[in-house]
């Protein structure tokens, strides 16, 4: 790992900036000359370099191109301050600092020439490659500092936070520095003119007009969410790292295999990429893996077509006419070979496609070229990275019998903690939600051209419970719907009311009981329903006891789960009374439900809470006499078994979900 320094020595900037290679006074060379000028020294920039060295960094990591990626961005800046330091020695024009002489620091040429160095090669990391130039040393990944095994990221924010942080990511380089410039240099305009245009930015004036546009949030520029020196480290793929090294010297001989069957006539398989190779000649599988076979929906097709979901959408993304790409993710799909990643959601089919399938989407998302695919009864989600085919991913979810609200979203891509969408065409606006914070605003989620979403947090990525973000879509009919990521290609919708006559949720149906989302993580789940069927008085006057069932349809129908939990007054979250897998219960079919809980009260004493559906005329516990009505409050003891009955009006017996 390298070296981080703490981010609590940050300390304003001393006060100095760079003057322009064409402002007056300037040599030939574009060092500034005259008294206006200082020489700075390996020395003096290095003292400058340790006292300022976590703002440097802060700086670079504002500046730097969000697409990126967190975690490359983080080592990028630090590479960028590390490098900072002079040869020999240089000369650093000395601009008035606003707040120099108020806070009486006195100026810094060192820490002027340092922040010119790290401003040029922050916005140099930001330019696009050409074919005929080398690329410049800021464009290419830092040699160091290098971390093997974790992934670093500064800590995350709030909505304020992110709604900054997707703000600037929509700005140009330059007029990311020009905000920063401004909010955590505090410089005027005319000195951010000049610091631009001595770090190589073309046209300041216009950076400077479109930062305006963002807003005066320059406290949030201080915030530990922009703070590259306080990081967490999270692990990388541990299952595969060890199925990584072992597989290095298999990779090296396919490789130089590979490079034999390329140089040789005939019909090699090189183009196919990651693919495994064919094992025999078949017309029609060729057929469904040829790229000029793929089915491409027109952009409005969806307002004339009689079925609204995957089957309507066009096909998106500035790659959809790589051939070579399309080809490299139908034979992936068809014979992945030994160095893909390939997941699948439960239930879901492998193997090729039955015939030539649909195409959704191919572009470039983060650091990789994604392709997605339909078949009409599976999405396929294929990403490589942009340099070559190693460690190639693909992903299979079941879509069968999926609806307009079902179709909404499909995942890109997640990296960093951070979950990008594409999004239905008949989707209007995009926002963010936190099922925790229901009194809040949802945070408007940017969206491209082609209906890709900017990135945001992911509950199916966090550790802890503390925020649950939900995607909020608004299609042009007005209805509003919510989904969360729980660790599948697509995303589960979420529903409440009574189960035979649900409605789209909103964010107070599942404010107690969203953190219980995370018991559905990689089940291949659709829909998850809440039913709030209860509620009963506490027997210590505390209050109100609310009894809420949840249950999670799959896409294959079997397997769907269903949780009774109970909130009670003052709790963070509700607690699981019951749970079952595969029972029609809190279902359309079968919506009875009963369920009970052990409860110590304020007092010390222990009770027997338990509640079913507005349809249980009685209930019994562990062979006391049964008690009239749908709840039921009776003295226990600690630890003590429960064992539950409910009888319904026409006499039937129900038992207790377990």
């Amino acid at each position: 790992m390298p070296n981080v320094p703490s981010s609590q020595s940050t300390s304003p900037p001393p006060p100095s900036a760079p003057t322009p290679r064409d402002a007056p006074g300037a040599d030939r060379t574009g060092r500034p000359a005259g008294p206006a000028a200082a020489v700075v020294d390996v020395e003096q920039a290095e003292a400058a370099l340790v006292e300022h060295y976590p703002r440097l960094v802060r700086l670079a990591y504002l500046v730097l191109p969000p697409g990126l990626g967190r975690s490359r961005r983080v080592l990028t800046a630090h590479a960028l301050a590390q490098r900072a330091l002079p040869r020999g020695r240089a000369r650093a024009a000395v601009v008035p600092d606003q707040r120099g002489t108020a806070q009486g620091r006195p100026g810094s040429p060192g820490y002027t020439y340092l922040r010119g160095q790290v401003l040029r090669a922050a916005l140099e990391a930001g330019l696009p490659l050409r074919r005929r130039a080398w690329p410049k040393r800021a464009q290419l990944p830092p040699a160091l500092p290098q971390v093997w095994g974790l992934r670093l990221f500064p800590r995350s924010g709030g909505a304020d936070e992110l709604a900054l942080d997707q703000r600037l990511a929509a700005l140009t380089g330059p007029a990311r520095a020009a905000y920063v410039l401004r909010g955590l240099e505090h410089l005027p305009d005319d000195e951010v003119r000049r610091v631009l245009a001595a770090a190589g930015a073309a046209d300041p004036d216009a950076a400077l007009t479109e930062a305006d546009g963002v807003g005066a949030r320059y406290a949030l520029l201080e915030s530990p969410e922009f703070d590259p020196c306080s990081l967490q480290a999270r692990p990388t793929d541990l299952v595969r790292r060890r199925q990584h090294l072992r597989a290095a010297a298999v990779a090296a001989v396919a490789t130089l295999v590979c490079g034999a069957l390329l140089a040789m006539p005939g019909d090699g398989w090189g183009p196919d990429g990651a693919a495994a190779p064919p094992y025999a000649k078949n017309p029609a599988a060729e057929a469904a893996l040829d790229p000029a076979r793929l089915t491409r929906v027109a952009p409005t097709a969806w307002k004339r077509s009689p079925r609204t979901d995957f089957t309507a959408w066009p096909a998106r993304g500035e790659l959809t006419g790589d051939t070579a790409l399309l080809r490299r993710a139908l034979a992936v799909w068809a014979r992945p070979g030994p160095s893909v990643r390939v997941s699948a959601t439960p239930g879901t089919p492998a193997g090729a496609p039955p015939g030539p399938a649909q195409l959704l989407f191919a572009g470039e998302v983060d650091a990789a070229r994604v392709v997605l695919l339909h078949d009409g009864l599976r999405a396929v989600r294929y990403a490589e990275p942009k340099e070559g085919t190693g460690g190639a991913a693909l992903d299979l979810a079941r879509t069968d019998g999926a609806t307009a609200a079902d179709a909404g979203a499909v995942v890109l891509g997640r990296s960093d903690g951070n979950v990008r969408y594409l999004t239905a065409p008949w989707v209007r606006a995009a926002a963010v939600r936190d099922l925790l914070a229901p009194s809040a605003a949802a945070t408007g989620l940017e969206r491209g051209a082609d209906g890709v979403t900017a990135p945001f947090a992911s509950p199916a990525l966090a550790r802890d419970c503390r925020t649950w973000n939900a995607l909020q879509l608004r299609d042009r009919d007005g209805t509003t719907r919510l989904a969360t990521d729980l660790g599948e290609l697509v995303p589960a919708r979420l529903t409440a009311g009574r189960p035979h006559a649900p409605r789209a949720a909103t964010a107070a149906d599942w404010t107690r009981t969203a953190c219980s989302l995370a018991a559905a993580r990689s089940h291949g789940v659709r829909a998850v329903h809440a039913w709030p069927y209860a509620a009963q008085p506490l027997p210590d006057g505390s209050g109100q006891a609310r009894w809420v069932c949840t249950r999670a349809e799959t896409w294959r129908g079997a397997g769907s789960r269903v949780l009774a939990q109970v909130v009670t007054p003052g709790a963070a979250a509700g607690a699981v009374a019951a749970k079952a897998e595969g029972v029609p219960a809190c279902g359309e079919r079968e919506p009875r439900v009963l369920a009970g809980v052990l409860w110590k009260a304020r007092t010390g004493a222990w009770y027997v809470l338990a509640a079913g559906s507005e349809d249980v005329t009685s209930v019994r516990v562990s062979g006391r006499d049964p008690v009239p009505g749908s709840a039921a409050v009776l003295p226990a003891e600690r630890g003590e078994r429960l064992h539950l009955t409910g009888r319904l009006a026409d006499g039937t017996q129900l038992t207790s979900l377990h």
